[in-house]
C-alpha cells in the first residue's frame, strides 16, 4: 500500500484499496536449505504474476482433466491432450546397458539413441516418457526448445495449486506437452521408487503402441 507504487498513483487511492489481491493462494513458509535456493525463490515469486495472467488466458491447459483413458489406464492430465491425437509417438527410455557402456568410456550407443530420439521429434513425433535419468531430460529440453512435442509421465497426481514448474510451464502454454498421472495427489510423497519408475516406463509403451 505505498502511497510511491505507480500503479496507485495512476488509478488513485480509493481504486487501488479495491484492487482484489493478486496472490490468491495460501501463504506457505519454506526453509532455505541449500545454496542458490533464496533466488530461485525470488525468481518463482516475480514470475507468479506472468503465470497467472497466463493460467486465465488459456484454463483448459492448466486445468486438470479427468478420466483419460489410454491402454485401459485411468490418468488425470494437464497440458494439451491434443496430443493424444497423434499419428506418431516415441518413447524415451534409455536403457542401463548404455550407461554402464558410457560409464566404461564408449558413449557411442548412447549418442546415436540420445541423437535418434531428438531427430525423431523433428520428424514430427510425440516423445513419450517420465524423463527420469539425466540423459533422459536432455531429450526433453532438446525437443522443447526445437519446438516438439512430448507426454510427460509423473509419479504423484495433482493437488489442488498444482502448475509445472520453469520451462514446463511454457511447454504446455505452447501446447506442447501433455503431462499425465494415473495416481491420486499425495502431498506427503517426495521420492519416486524404482516400481513407479518401472510402470511409468511400461506405461510410455502402452501409449506409443501401434503409433511408433
Amino acid at each position: 500500500m505505498s502511497r510511491e507504487d505507480p500503479l496507485r498513483q495512476l488509478i488513485g487511492g480509493d481504486a487501488y484499496g479495491q484492487l482484489p489481491p493478486l496472490f490468491t493462494e495460501r501463504a506457505f513458509i519454506r526453509p532455505m536449505s541449500r545454496r542458490g535456493q533464496l533466488q530461485t525463490m525470488i525468481r518463482y515469486v516475480q514470475m507468479n504474476p506472468q503465470r497467472l495472467a497466463t493460467k486465465k488466458l488459456m484454463p483448459g491447459y492448466f486445468r486438470v482433466q479427468e478420466g483419460i483413458e489410454i491402454g485401459g489406464r485411468i490418468y488425470r492430465g494437464i497440458g494439451n491432450a491434443d496430443l493424444l491425437q497423434a499419428t506418431r509417438y516415441m518413447p524415451v527410455h534409455v536403457r542401463s546397458t548404455m550407461i554402464d557402456e558410457a560409464a566404461q568410456g564408449d558413449d557411442s550407443r548412447l549418442n546415436a539413441y540420445l541423437d535418434h530420439c531428438v531427430e525423431a521429434a523433428e520428424r514430427g513425433a510425440v516423445m513419450v516418457s517420465p524423463f527420469i535419468h539425466e540423459k533422459e531430460r536432455e531429450v526433453l529440453y532438446s525437443v522443447l526448445a526445437g519446438g516438439g512435442n512430448v507426454i510427460y509421465l509423473v509419479d504423484n497426481g495433482f493437488g489442488d495449486y498444482y502448475k509445472p514448474s520453469n520451462g514446463l510451464f511454457e511447454a504446455v502454454a505452447n501446447k506442447q506437452m501433455l503431462i499425465l498421472s494415473p495416481w491420486e495427489y499425495d502431498p506427503k510423497k517426495r521420492h519416486v521408487t524404482r516400481a513407479e519408475c518401472i510402470a511409468m516406463n511400461q506405461m510410455a509403451e502402452e501409449i506409443c503402441a501401434g503409433k511408433c
